[in-house]
């Protein structure tokens, strides 16, 4: 038997503005730099490691609503995170198997998605 692949990834966003930019929105501020860590550390403390996968990743561009988690296979992305809100994420959908729905991303900000090709076509009308 082979090693076994991940169940789920964990895209963290780890995007902050840049300095020129003051009081842009961003996923990373001095409140919130440490909830990467956070969601590693839950992880490692539940015996995750391994088969769930957090990854730190740019911008999701969805900046007004962060901090972001794009939470894979599902497409199911989670805004305003906390380290409450993480460890709730992860006890009821990774380990319960129910999406978090009150934490989700607004629907206007994360529809269906679109094909590549059907993006090329509308940007070529």
């Amino acid at each position: 038997m082979g090693m076994p692949q991940p169940s789920f990834y964990l895209f963290k966003c780890q995007q902050s503005a840049p300095p020129q930019m003051p009081g842009k929105p961003s996923c990373v501020t001095e409140a919130t730099q440490d909830l990467f860590q956070f969601m590693s550390m839950t992880l490692m403390q539940k015996g995750l490691v391994g088969n769930v996968m957090p990854i730190q990743t740019g911008c999701l561009n969805r900046c007004n609503a962060g901090p972001l988690m794009l939470v894979e296979p599902g497409h199911t992305m989670y805004a305003g995170l906390t380290k409450e809100k993480i460890v709730r994420i992860i006890d009821e959908h990774i380990i319960g198997g129910n999406v978090v729905e009150e934490y989700l991303i607004d629907e206007e900000l994360w529809d269906a998605p679109i094909s590549p090709a059907d993006m090329i076509k509308q940007m070529a009308q």
